[in-house]
């Protein structure tokens, strides 16, 4: 028998836009030889109640992405730039629930 996965197939991640002007969302992903494939792998699994109206898809090798070891010093709030804080404004009186 034959094994059909000889073929070199990638995993391609799979954004979805449901709404015009929503933005595309990840939801979950494709295996397929090249993008053209993927792409119709994708509308396959990820559109049949007919909700969708754009889909992505992106080499999984192709994502960057951060560690949760990088949790401390790459997600530093930068407390030390005072101007991410407006605490300089005095609110006006008469002004409530500020």
């Amino acid at each position: 028998m034959e094994n059909h996965n000889t073929i070199s197939e990638r995993m391609w991640e799979v954004f979805v836009q449901k709404k015009q002007g929503e933005p595309h969302e990840h939801v979950g992903n494709v295996h397929a030889a090249d993008g053209e494939l993927a792409l119709q792998n994708a509308r396959d699994v990820y559109s049949r109640r007919g909700d969708v109206i754009s889909i992505w898809v992106v080499p999984s090798n192709q994502i960057v992405a951060s560690s949760p070891s990088d949790k401390g010093p790459f997600f530093d709030p930068a407390n030390d730039k005072i101007y991410r804080h407006p605490q300089f404004y005095n609110v006006p009186k008469g002004v409530r629930g500020f």
